[in-house]
C-alpha cells in the first residue's frame, strides 16, 4: 500500500496544475496561482515521501514529469499568453456570457500571433523536463532553472499587479516587451547548462549547506520586506548563488 502514496501525491499535485488551468482560461490569475503553489507544494513532497518510504519507482519518475508539465508549464504558458493579450491590448473576457456570444462566432480571428509567444514557456518547459528525466546526473543538482521555480517566476507578475498595485511596476510588467524578453529569458534558464543547486539536504549540517541556508534565510527576509516582488528577485538570487556555489567547489 504505502508504495501508491508518493504516486497519490503526485496526482494531487497533477489536479491542482488542472485546476489552475481552468481558473487561467478564465482570467482568475489569483486563484490559478494559489492552486499552481499548492501543486508545487505536493510536488516537493511526492519525491521526499518516495525517498522515506523507499519506493522510488520509474513510474514515479515519468508521472511526477507529466504532472509538472501541467502545474509549472501548461499554467505558466497559459498565464504569459494572457500577461500578452492585456499587454498588447488584444484582452477579450470570455468569462462574460455577453462577451461569448458577441465573439464565439468569430473566435478564429481573436487569436493573436504575438500573444501566442506566451506559450514558449509551455514548449520549454516540455523539453527540460524530458532532458530530466534521461539525465541521471541531476539527482544532487538541476542543470537549468527547474520549471516550478520558473512556474513562480511568471506566477507572480500578475501577482504583483493585484497585489502591490505600483504605477510603475505595473507599466513594466505589461509592457509587451518585457514580457517578450522575460519569455525568451524563460525558455533560456530552464534550459541552460547551468549546474543549479537542489534544496535537498542529506544532513542538517551547516557547513555542508552553507549555500542552502543562505538562500533561504534571504528568501524569508525578501519576502517579508517586498512581498510578491520578492520571488523574481529570488529566483535571480537562486541563480547567482548557484553560480557562486560552483565557484567555490572548483
Amino acid at each position: 500500500m504505502k508504495k501508491h502514496i508518493p504516486n497519490a501525491i503526485t496526482l494531487l499535485n497533477l489536479l491542482s496544475g488542472c485546476i489552475a488551468v481552468i481558473l487561467a482560461v478564465n482570467d482568475d490569475f489569483v486563484a490559478a496561482a494559489l492552486f499552481v503553489f499548492l501543486g508545487i507544494f505536493f510536488d516537493f513532497f511526492d519525491g521526499l515521501a518516495a525517498r522515506k518510504l523507499n519506493v522510488s519507482s520509474p513510474l514515479g519518475l515519468q508521472l511526477d514529469s507529466l504532472a509538472d508539465m501541467v502545474t509549472s508549464g501548461l499554467v505558466p504558458g497559459i498565464i504569459m499568453y494572457k500577461l500578452l493579450m492585456l499587454a498588447t491590448g488584444d484582452f477579450v473576457d470570455y468569462s462574460e456570457a455577453s462577451h461569448w456570444q458577441e465573439h464565439s462566432s468569430w473566435i478564429g480571428t481573436e487569436l493573436q500571433i504575438l500573444p501566442l509567444m506566451g506559450l514558449l514557456v509551455t514548449l520549454g518547459s516540455a523539453y527540460r523536463l524530458a532532458k530530466f528525466n534521461i539525465d541521471e546526473d541531476q539527482q544532487t543538482y538541476f542543470k537549468g532553472l527547474p520549471t516550478p521555480a520558473n512556474a513562480l517566476l511568471i506566477l507572480s507578475l500578475p501577482l504583483i499587479i493585484e497585489f502591490q498595485n505600483s504605477d510603475l511596476i505595473n507599466s513594466i510588467i505589461l509592457n509587451k516587451w518585457f514580457l517578450i524578453g522575460l519569455t525568451l529569458l524563460s525558455c533560456y534558464i530552464l534550459n541552460a547548462n547551468i549546474k543549479l543547486f537542489a534544496l535537498k539536504f542529506k544532513n542538517y549540517g551547516f557547513k555542508d549547506n552553507v549555500m542552502r541556508y543562505i538562500f533561504l534565510i534571504l528568501c524569508v527576509i525578501l519576502l517579508i520586506v517586498l512581498q510578491f516582488a520578492a520571488i523574481p528577485l529570488i529566483i535571480i538570487l537562486y541563480i547567482f548563488l548557484s553560480v557562486i556555489d560552483n565557484l567555490n567547489s572548483k
